[in-house]
């Protein structure tokens, strides 16, 4: 086998993060390669046409948690990336009415419809999640102490104390409350009414195979409120062209930082010499390096990439015990025409919104205990996106695509059973969990794209069908992520780096882990 160049650095994984990290480092003058197994870079976020002349984002499937930073120094919107707001962001249909969320007032006069007492409460609690985000936004792009580091690490506690401390004594209680309790204790501490404890809920258990009644959900809750979109905090919206749009930016700003990227070349073995990384075996040969970042899965890293032998025994009985499951499937469906929910507004800029069928926090509760005892849940937990009432380049004229994210479905069904002939049966169960609400959904399905919690992992690396790349709970977040004293973004092996969604700030397209871990590889000698 030929032995190719010498890179000052080798990207495995060409998902958001890795793009990322790849930029920021070619950008300094390093010279970077890029290797990814697929035959196009981009990981969970990219859009394919499913259906002919239907096109959509395959597993992520929305916009908000993307740094501002990232799509700035990236200029991606340079390089194509388009961003629209949903003109509704959320809509929650009930038997007997519907709650929606929104800008200028909407969320806060929605809840008085259902309760006034909420709607002064609202006040309180957005307040107190504002100061709590405004604290947790500053780690956002920052490297966590290493535990057992050096001198750096000592300055990094100190400032994350300072930090802590200039938030004042009553923030430091909502940290505390929202990093250890339920995300039901939080919501009942200021809403009374089902409907609005469920609207905010919902949150805890996107990507999080949990009842919103166990400890720990509410910080859960509390990651999918750091983002902005279009400018506007806490704002979700849509790539134009689907997900794919932002990796594709991200690729052309890669190439044009001078970034050598190779799809359909999956990486074989990470080579290591005395302790020390020494280069990389693909498909398509060895490449020398003495740096590789890797945005893959912890898993995937540590229990296919590296031998055994080579790795702490200790570190390696940590990474077995990693929790990577999320209950998570998606599909996406070809619609002959929009659905009509049966509690609505007037107006149709609802369908622009997520639409959430899980009118309560213990309705949320039974799909999880239900999909503990069966596979999958009884009654699940839907998101529906309608991506084409905004983006009109997804679907044929009068004809739309939406994206359905559902919770709770297991990976292991056990009982001898297999996503590989319950897949369908799974899918089939979900469209008419929607057609309840709007009668006629299921008739109007033309063709589907489904991806099981099985699928997400052989297809995307999710370990468990994760999508976070690991679960978020406080023994899994910052200098813990993936496993404490390797929290930096640096392998227990000299020369590596970890720059995925296992590593500090965790899961969504948000770009921070490739853009902290090029910091360090950057800082490193």
């Amino acid at each position: 086998m030929k032995t190719k160049k010498n890179y000052d650095v080798v990207v495995i994984g060409g998902g958001h993060n890795g793009l990322t990290c790849a930029f920021y480092l070619a950008r300094k003058g390093r010279d970077v390669l890029v290797l990814e197994r697929h035959s196009e870079v981009g990981g969970a976020a990219i859009t394919e046409e499913f259906h002919p002349g239907f096109r959509n984002s395959v597993a992520s499937y929305t916009v908000s948690l993307l740094q501002t930073k990232v799509v700035e120094d990236m200029e991606l919107a340079r390089h194509g990336l388009q961003v629209v707001l949903r003109k509704i962001d959320n809509f929650l249909p009930y038997d007997g009415g519907y709650l929606l969320a929104g800008r200028r007032g909407l969320t806060k006069s929605e809840i008085a419809r259902h309760s006034a007492k909420d709607a002064e409460s609202y006040d309180v609690y957005e307040a107190r999640l504002d100061r709590v985000v405004a604290v947790l936004k500053q780690f956002l792009l920052t490297t966590p102490p290493n535990a057992g580091g050096g001198l750096s690490d000592i300055l990094t506690v100190l400032k994350s104390g300072r930090i802590a401390a200039k938030a004042g004594l009553e923030t430091q209680r909502d940290l505390l409350d929202f990093f250890t309790k339920s995300a039901a204790e939080i919501l009942d501490r200021y809403f009374e009414n089902d409907r609005v404890k469920a609207l905010f809920g919902f949150d805890a258990v996107v990507g999080h195979f949990a009842s919103p009644y166990e400890p720990g959900s509410a910080y859960v809750l509390l990651h999918h409120v750091f983002g902005e979109a279009d400018g506007v905090p806490g704002a979700w919206g849509h790539a134009v062209g689907g997900m794919g749009a932002i990796t594709q930016a991200m690729k052309k700003a890669c190439l044009e930082a001078g970034v050598t990227i190779q799809t359909d070349d999956p990486v074989e073995e990470i080579l290591v010499t005395n302790g020390a990384i020494d280069g990389v075996r693909a498909q398509s040969g060895t490449y020398q390096t003495k740096k590789i970042a890797s945005s893959v899965h912890p898993k995937l890293l540590y229990g296919q990439l590296i031998a055994d032998h080579l790795l702490p025994e200790d570190f390696r009985w940590r990474l077995q015990g990693y929790k990577s499951h999320s209950g998570t499937f998606r599909m996406n469906v070809a619609l002959s025409e929009l659905p009509k929910f049966t509690q609505a507004p007037d107006t149709e800029d609802y369908l622009t919104s997520g639409i959430i069928i899980a009118p309560s926090l213990d309705y949320m509760d039974k799909a999880w205990r239900s999909a503990c005892d069966k596979g999958w849940s009884d009654a699940p937990i839907v998101e529906m996106l309608i991506p084409s009432t905004l983006d009109d380049t997804l679907a044929p004229p009068g004809q739309h695509v939406a994206s359905l994210f559902c919770q709770q479905f297991k990976f292991d069904l056990g009982n001898g059973r297999s996503w590989e002939t319950e897949r369908d049966n799974a899918a089939d169960h979900i469209i008419d969990t929607v057609d309840q609400y709007a009668p006629g959904f299921a008739g109007s399905v033309i063709a589907r794209q489904i991806n099981s919690p099985v699928d997400l992992e052989k297809r995307f690396g999710l370990i468990g069908g994760d999508i976070f790349h690991g679960c978020m709970g406080l023994d899994q977040l910052f200098s813990a992520r993936p496993v404490l004293g390797y929290g930096a973004y640096k392998g227990p092996l000299k020369g590596l780096y970890m720059c995925g969604s296992g590593t500090h700030p965790g899961g969504g397209v948000t770009g921070a882990p490739g853009h902290n871990a090029a910091q360090t590889i950057l800082k490193a000698r």
